[in-house]
């Protein structure tokens, strides 16, 4: 609440308010207790947020609540003397009482039997002292002080961190609320004076120019005066002379100061929009710990509730992360601690008997490396069975048995992603449906990020979550697109390589490139961005390579131009959804330029592929096309014999693309271009001579020589192939290497022009 809220407010809304604070130090207090049962620090943490809260309820008139929370500081004051060594159970009840506490301060909750249970059970705690009944009498004010202190007491330890927007800043600071959309302008603002400050260091470098070219009329005026040092000058002239190098020194001096100056403003401008900016992005940053509100206790009770002595352990909870990125990080982090006490950590006779102690231990980080996010969450528990995986994944009919087998370690891991599987064989109230890890990468997915899995088998798993440190700033690289600066977020990127031309090789009517053992399928920037002509061939293509497991493509762009830091500039909502662009930005100099987003990219190339709509990279020149191999097209349906003729034509050094059917090599035909096409006759959805007659029937392809390659020796069949159109008809009962190279080169010649 901001403070004319807090002013307007009823008792009971700021009762609702105070519980919610004092809950929150209850919660930390007592999962610290429960593993040191005797601290001292937190024994009085608990006893005083109990305290106080038994003060508020009674101010508002609100019995039930001074009923729990007298009974808990009982319990507490007992364990805080020494009477009672808080167990498991002793626990359970006060954690209970804290939910209660909560849940009592809603009006019309009716609660009356669990805290009668509630208060009987802690009252009947061993060596606890019977809980006194709640009096009912005018309050007094000592009721609200906190427990006298003695003066060779040591002074009470602070109670645990809360979270940021509980505490003040500093002693007598105000704290302004401010709204976010007043955030995001102040940030948006700060960028652009960030970026026009920028413009000084080009206008300083245009006054260093100027100052030379003035040094070279003053050497020019020097010249002058030496070439004219023998010769006889009025005093009209020599006074002319002498006032024009006067002025030119002047001029000299004055640049040379101002120029000084410029270059003092520019430095101490940029220095101060920096820190602006610096300043105005620290607004929206808040620490990891804020996010992380109630999932120690989630954690606790959820193994509980299993049987499992679960802890969980947060390190880097100080990390300043992006208030947006915070928000939506508390779904996916959910959904991987249940995982991690479900499916991770082991009950505890199964953990003593693997040399464990019985405890499992859950550890949640959160720290910057490189300009990134990085949240990493590890168990030590079982880990994941690779073997039961692996057959996990055959039975969903995912893929085959014997590609299975083949398949690395953090292939297989990818598998616990996809949507709706699930190594769980039933489904309860925790797990089973399949739905945990893909909410955790979809969620990662939207916030620019990935996530990762290590396991070992037996020691545990670990999650990495890597994520930019803002959503209001991305680290891309930049590349140019048909003269336009486009910029790839860097965190879709996996790799930016440069592709040598001749490694490019056509497969299924698809341009493909070899990287780190896999095929990769090559687009080009252009195609997709809509973005004119294609470009012209070279011996090498700069590729992005973007996209996961399942769906990596190499987006061939024109140049790089580097990576940068860009400040996120949302589109105008009148705009609606631009096809693959997510926002826009300044580079330094204020040209603008497009953020891509590649999630709609990956879709918009999933589209043309299905569309048999993808156009070739290499556009070509008059002297590529020159110097190019020649293009066969094989058709057929069979495996062997299609790479056979393949690799006959490429060793012959022709460029040969291949189609599984006559429909295949029809669509590849009216998309690209070719000088021969080799075809079998009998294939599935088109034969060869239905092909044949459709491109000797097309305008645009009735040139293009066909050449049939069939068992079918019989006269007739040949006859029927070169009724269609055909211009050679070979046999394979009598194909051998001679003759169907020799054939080739007699339609279309050698395979260079």
């Amino acid at each position: 609440m901001n403070p004319d809220q807090m002013r307007d407010a009823s008792l009971l809304e700021l009762f609702q308010l105070e519980t919610r604070n004092q809950v929150q130090v209850l919660n930390n207090g007592l999962l610290a207790l429960e593993h040191d049962p005797t601290s001292a620090p937190q024994l009085e943490a608990c006893m005083r947020a109990a305290h106080s809260l038994k003060g508020a309820a009674r101010i508002v008139d609100l019995h039930p609540a001074v009923r729990i929370a007298h009974a808990m500081e009982d319990c507490l004051v007992a364990a805080q003397e020494g009477r009672l060594r808080l167990q498991a159970a002793d626990i359970d009840a006060l954690l209970l009482g804290a939910d209660l506490l909560q849940r009592v301060a809603t009006p019309g909750a009716e609660l009356g039997e669990e805290i009668d249970t509630l208060v009987t059970r802690l009252s009947n705690a061993p060596n606890a002292p019977p809980a006194a009944p709640a009096v009912e009498r005018p309050p007094k004010p000592s009721d609200f002080l906190p427990p006298i202190q003695r003066p060779d007491d040591p002074p009470p330890a602070p109670p645990p961190a809360r979270r940021s927007t509980d505490q003040t800043v500093n002693e007598g600071e105000r704290v302004l609320r401010v709204t976010a959309d007043t955030l995001n302008k102040l940030l948006g603002l700060s960028s652009e004076t960030l970026v026009e400050s920028h413009w000084i260091a080009p206008f300083s470098a245009s006054m260093l120019r100027l100052r030379r070219l003035q040094a070279s009329a003053g050497q020019a005026l020097d010249s002058l005066r030496a070439c004219l040092a023998g010769v006889h000058i009025d005093a009209r002239g020599q006074a002319a002379l002498d006032d024009a190098q006067r002025i030119v020194q002047a001029c000299q001096q004055e640049l040379a100061q101002r120029a000084s100056e410029v270059d003092e403003f520019g430095w101490r401008m940029g220095h101060l929009t920096q820190r602006l900016y610096d300043t105005a992005l620290a607004c929206r940053m808040r620490p990891f710990g804020d996010g992380l509100s109630g999932m120690a206790r989630m954690v606790r009770d959820l193994g509980r509730s299993l049987g499992k002595q679960v802890r969980l352990e947060i390190e880097g909870d100080a990390t300043q992360v992006d208030r947006d990125i915070l928000d939506k990080l508390d779904a996916p982090l959910m959904h991987l601690l249940r995982n991690a006490v479900d499916h991770g950590i082991e009950m505890p006779m199964d953990r003593l008997e693997a040399g464990k102690p019985a405890e499992g231990l859950i550890r949640l980080s959160a720290r910057h490396a490189a300009g990134m996010l990085l949240i990493e969450l590890s168990d030590d528990g079982a880990g994941i069975s690779l073997d039961r995986l692996r057959v996990e994944v055959v039975q969903r009919k995912l893929t085959s048995a014997e590609t299975a087998a083949r398949l690395s370690e953090a292939e297989l891991l990818e598998f616990l992603f996809l949507s709706g599987f699930s190594t769980r064989g039933a489904v309860t109230e925790i797990s089973g449906r399949g739905v945990g890890l893909d909410v955790v990468q979809t969620m990662v997915r939207q916030l620019r990020g990935a996530v990762r899995i290590h396991q070992q088998t037996g020691q545990g798993t670990r999650f990495v979550l890597e994520m930019p440190l803002s959503l209001s700033v991305v680290r891309s690289l930049l590349v140019e697109v048909q003269g336009e600066i486009y910029a790839f977020p860097l965190a879709y990127v996996s790799h930016a390589l440069q592709v040598p031309a001749r490694d490019i090789e056509q497969l299924e009517g698809h341009q493909h490139f070899r990287f780190m053992e896999r095929q990769i399928g090559l687009v080009s920037a252009r195609q997709i961005l809509r973005a004119g002509e294609p470009a012209p061939a070279a011996e090498t293509l700069p590729v992005v390579v973007v996209g996961d497991h399942d769906r990596l493509y190499g987006i061939a762009v024109d140049r790089y131009v580097g990576e940068r830091t860009l400040v996120v500039q949302p589109l105008d909502p009148r705009l609606g959804k631009v096809q693959d662009v997510m926002a826009g930005s300044l580079m330094d100099d204020g040209t603008p330029l497009l953020i891509l987003d590649v999630e709609d990219m990956l879709l918009s190339v999933q589209k043309l592929v299905e569309g048999g709509r993808l156009a070739r990279v290499d556009g070509g020149g008059a002297v590529a096309q020159a110097r190019r191999s020649k293009r066969v097209l094989v058709v057929d349906d069979s495996l062997t014999v299609r790479e056979l003729e393949r690799k006959l034509l490429l060793n012959r050094g022709f460029d040969v693309a291949v189609a599984v059917d006559g429909m295949d090599g029809w669509n590849m035909l009216r998309n690209e271009a070719f000088d021969l096409v080799v075809t079998d006759v009998d294939m599935p959805r088109m034969d060869g001579i239905e092909l044949v007659s459709r491109i000797k029937g097309d305008p645009k392809l009735q040139s293009l020589p066909v050449m049939v390659v069939s068992y079918k020796d019989r006269e007739a069949d040949r006859r029927r192939g070169l009724d269609a159109g055909a211009d050679y008809y070979l046999a394979k009962g009598s194909f051998h290497d001679d003759a169907l190279l020799d054939a080739v080169e007699d339609l279309i010649g050698k395979a260079r022009a």
